[in-house]
């Protein structure tokens, strides 16, 4: 038959636990939560400087194409 548990007599032993898998999961967790973070930080910066960004190379473009041929024109002639 099956022997009764007898609580509060004994010497309580400690299992050690088994601890590997469980840390090489949260260190996997940890590094793609790290990698999302991020990638969302640098998308959110991109976003924000996108108009700012898009002004700025435009009047480059402006600059190089129509006011420095026109300063170069006014040097030669």
């Amino acid at each position: 038959m099956a022997e009764a548990i007898e609580y509060g007599k004994g010497v309580p032993m400690v299992i050690e636990p088994q601890m590997g898998p469980i840390d090489s999961v949260i260190a996997d967790v940890k590094a793609r939560a790290q990698l999302i973070a991020r990638n969302q930080k640098l998308d959110s910066g991109v976003s924000a400087a996108g108009i700012v960004g898009f002004a700025a190379g435009f009047i480059f473009a402006i600059l190089m194409a129509v006011v420095l041929p026109l300063m170069i024109w006014q040097v030669i002639y």
